[in-house]
């Protein structure tokens, strides 16, 4: 009797039988997406902890945002939809914002893009170095730490190829037993401890409001504001037309699925991370049946029991999350195929964002060549219809920002 009371119960709150879907082929679901993309616990804190962030802390604040993201996703709009802090965000944060803005993390975190986390990911294994001669080559293959690297990248790859559930993950635990094997790093002395205190970075943010003013704060809020609101309504889209959730080319819920990631984000930034957003990981879970809500609700909850890997940070190092970032990009970038190439109007501003994030080392510069392009061309293309007044006004505004940012950057 109390089982078939639970069952009712979640076929009630998730709407299972209208789905065509159960408990069991939900929580195979949850597991999956969670597989697929547990490897942000890792990555994370090592893109963030370039910026001088508290690697720990980090940890602990990813996870909570998974958390609470997966879980308000479930309960407020009823998706498989798990959502964690974006590699787009943290590697903008860090690389553009703190790093070549020069802006402290803990002012940055107030605020608050494939090839460019590839050639992140590129250097942080030291395939790829510095050069004075041309700017960059590759770095030297007699570098233990460097095979490290490019042993995961073919093995994640490899897993990809074949499409292994939870590709990423697998691949990072296989590349860190890897270097325990071969001396390269060393076992922590515990696997199981209390999550790291958020103390270090929880808050911090909020100090640094009235920085507010600073020309260059408004610009990173501007970018953070695109990156983020077109990565995860592109992302929820997709994901919901692979579910098949779909009524009329129109996502049902979207609106409270966007609140989701917005009080997620939210909440993450005040813990000390950069904003979450929906990730495609869980299209690995929608293909093995996740329809419903209970799907994040499941995944969030093995992220709580994560929390107790803490120690393993000091094992996965940058060599081995490198791998990771350079997969991720490749993933990120299959999204120029959707580009109108054959036409130049559309092709040159692309190629410039493309291409223009990484050679500048700075996603807001890249962001900044398409929109200073693309309304003009499109004009000289005679579809000046096409160009409506967001794009006239991000035009200028790019025109200001680009002015600013260079007089504050000299």
């Amino acid at each position: 009797m109390e089982e078939t009371r639970t069952i009712d119960f979640f076929d009630r709150t998730f709407h299972l039988s209208e789905n065509n879907t159960n408990i069991k082929q939900e929580c195979l679901a949850g597991l999956t997406t969670f597989v697929s993309m547990v490897y942000i616990l890792f990555v994370n804190p090592s893109v963030l902890g370039v910026a001088g962030m508290d690697k720990g802390a980090v940890f602990t604040a990813t996870a909570l945002s998974a958390i609470i993201g997966c879980f308000l996703m479930g309960i407020l709009a009823n998706y498989p939809i798990a959502i964690t802090p974006g590699l787009g965000d943290n590697a903008f944060f860090t690389y553009s914002v703190v790093l070549a803005m020069g802006i402290p993390w803990q002012k940055a975190m107030a605020a608050g893009i494939g090839i460019f986390i590839s050639f992140v990911g590129l250097q942080g294994g030291g395939i790829i170095v510095s050069s004075k001669s041309s700017l960059v080559e590759l770095g030297s293959l007699t570098v233990p730490t460097t095979w490290i690297t490019i042993f995961g990248i073919f093995l994640i790859a490899i897993l990809m190829v074949k499409k292994v559930p939870g590709a990423i993950f697998i691949g990072l635990v296989v590349t860190t037993l890897l270097s325990l094997l071969t001396g390269l790093v060393k076992m922590p002395d515990h696997l199981i401890s209390m999550a790291p205190s958020l103390e270090p970075t929880f808050g911090v943010g909020i100090k640094f409001l009235s920085t507010m003013t600073d020309p260059k704060m408004w610009a990173v809020v501007l970018i953070f504001l695109l990156v983020a609101f077109f990565d995860t309504a592109g992302t929820l889209v997709g994901l919901a037309q692979e579910a098949g959730l779909m009524k009329d080319n129109k996502m049902p819920r979207i609106g409270r699925a966007l609140m989701a990631d917005s009080l997620s984000m939210l909440r993450g930034v005040v813990m000390g991370t950069t904003p979450t957003s929906a990730y495609v990981e869980p299209s690995a879970g929608i293909a093995v049946g996740g329809k419903t809500g209970l799907t994040a609700i499941v995944t969030g909850t093995l992220f709580i029991l994560s929390m107790a890997f803490s120690p393993l940070l000091e094992v996965v190092t940058t060599q081995v999350t490198a791998a990771a970032l350079i997969v991720v990009g490749v993933l990120m970038v299959s999204a120029l195929k959707d580009i109108e190439w054959d036409k130049f109007e559309i092709a040159l501003p692309s190629f410039l964002v493309a291409i223009g994030i990484p050679l500048t080392y700075n996603i807001s510069y890249g962001i900044a060549f398409g929109f200073l392009t693309y309304p003009i061309l499109m004009v000289a293309a005679g579809r000046r219809k096409e160009v409506n007044v967001v794009i006239w006004s991000m035009f200028f505004v790019f025109i200001a920002l680009l002015y600013i940012l260079n007089i504050l950057l000299k």
